[in-house]
């Protein structure tokens, strides 16, 4: 008797153009019998922008649902918001790439039928990614707490530059001036912490990075520590606030507030093709060691 799978859709609602592969994967799903669970949100979009004739065993409304895999539709930024979901859940998640770059979600719309057959047959890999957790000394903030990408404490609007101390267990690292630091974990090393010279890190490195954002001082450069050490930082602003970006999802806060970094007690599972690999996604989306001389020879 053929395994009766249950899977979990997140996805991006504005890329109508691009619904075709949308209703490939449900139909792929529905010839399997699988049990198909649908975001709210995504099913609205599906059911009422595009009119597709969806019939999902249930909607998901919030964090409180399972799955043997949940599935992603969109770039990196649904990604993350889907892992946010996920959490701690132990649930892999395949991110079918429906936007322009796409490390997190690298399974090309044009591999979609491959990869649910290598999900029936048992034939792909889990790729474990750390996570930072956030807590916050002060005035607690809303939201999900936790950062597959990175953590980014930033000046407000228009405001000067702001000072952020950080201390390591304990111990005082540095102050930096600057408009603002990003710590984030070894999947976010091509991210938003990469637009500002921070350096690319191989998964599983067990490491955190802290890179300033347009640092007024020549010697502030990037620092890797274990993921092991836990970081406070405490923040001064001359209008007495700032933002807290935890994987996008921005908060203000006031100086009020310190924060406290660790590694979180679960990973985010990354389901891939066995033939992608952190370095073969380099050299195709970064063009990682291509030279261009060669290709105008």
């Amino acid at each position: 008797m053929a395994e009766r799978l249950k899977f979990a859709l997140f996805g991006n609602i504005y890329q109508a153009k691009k619904s075709a592969s949308v209703k490939q994967l449900i139909s792929l799903l529905a010839a399997r019998d699988a049990e198909l669970y649908i975001d709210t949100d995504f099913y609205t979009y599906l059911s009422q922008e595009l009119h597709f004739d969806v019939c999902p065993t249930g909607l998901i409304s919030d964090s409180d649902f399972q799955a043997d895999i949940a599935v992603s539709m969109g770039g990196d930024g649904t990604f993350l918001a889907a892992a946010s979901r996920v959490g701690n859940k132990d649930i892999p998640i395949l991110g079918i790439n429906m936007g322009r770059l796409g490390f997190l979600a690298d399974v090309s719309p044009e591999e979609i039928n491959e990869c649910i057959d290598d999900i029936y047959n048992h034939t792909y890999k889990i790729d474990e990614r750390s996570v930072i957790e956030v807590k916050y000394e002060g005035p607690e903030l809303s939201g999900y707490p936790y950062a597959l990408n990175e953590v980014a404490v930033l000046k407000r609007d228009n405001s000067s530059m702001i000072s952020i101390r950080v201390e390591v267990n304990g111990e005082f690292l540095a102050t930096y001036q600057a408009d603002g630091l990003i710590i984030n974990t070894p999947t976010g090393s091509t991210g938003y912490a990469l637009s500002v010279g921070g350096p690319i890190i191989v998964p599983q490195s067990g490491t955190f990075c802290i890179t300033p954002v347009a640092s007024h001082s020549l010697n502030a450069r990037p620092i890797t520590l274990r993921d092991q050490v836990e970081l406070t930082l405490s923040v001064e602003s001359r209008n007495h606030n700032f933002l807290v970006a935890i994987d996008g999802r921005s908060e203000a806060c006031t100086e009020a507030t310190r924060l406290i970094l660790r590694r979180a007690p679960y990973n985010i599972k990354v389901l891939q093709r066995k033939n992608h690999s952190f370095y073969s996604t380099l050299r195709e989306k970064l063009m990682w060691g291509t030279d261009p001389r060669e290709e105008s020879c």
